[in-house]
């Protein structure tokens, strides 16, 4: 199973963010859209990813002033992302592996979707459903 096939059933749409807004901008879009990350752009350029950890732990450390500076003070700008033609299989180990949990995905240097670790779980559990279903019908035929 490739990204693509994780992207084609979850669906494509991603809510981003721009640099200009604030941590309470993203606080408040998290919040009302349930999202766990979003990738920050710069017009159509990814630029970097800010998600609920990120905003916990500069809180944490900066306190209450933090939900006015920019986003761009607390985002990710080394981000890491994957292709639609990736394994699903290797992605997941990529991302248990150096704690990732939402990993955008680009084509051509452009934002084509979001994967979170649930969306790869649910992708390894949907494929091992299908298998033990081939599988039992072949038994049964």
């Amino acid at each position: 199973m490739r990204i693509s096939d994780v992207l084609r059933n979850k669906g494509s749409a991603v809510a981003t963010i721009g640099t200009d807004a604030s941590v309470g901008d993203v606080i408040a879009m998290l919040t009302a859209g349930n999202y766990g990350a979003l990738p920050v752009m710069d017009g159509d350029r990814l630029v970097g990813i800010v998600s609920e950890r990120d905003v916990v732990r500069r809180l944490h450390e900066r306190g209450p002033g933090l939900v006015t500076m920019p986003v761009v003070e607390i985002m990710t700008s080394d981000v890491v992302t994957a292709s639609p033609d990736d394994s699903a299989l290797e992605l997941s180990r990529v991302m248990t592996e150096r704690r990732i949990r939402h990993l955008p995905v680009t084509a051509d240097g452009v934002l084509v979707g979001i994967v979170s670790i649930g969306d790869m779980v649910k992708a390894r559990i949907d494929s091992l459903e299908e298998e033990r279903e081939q599988l039992q019908s072949y038994i049964a035929s």
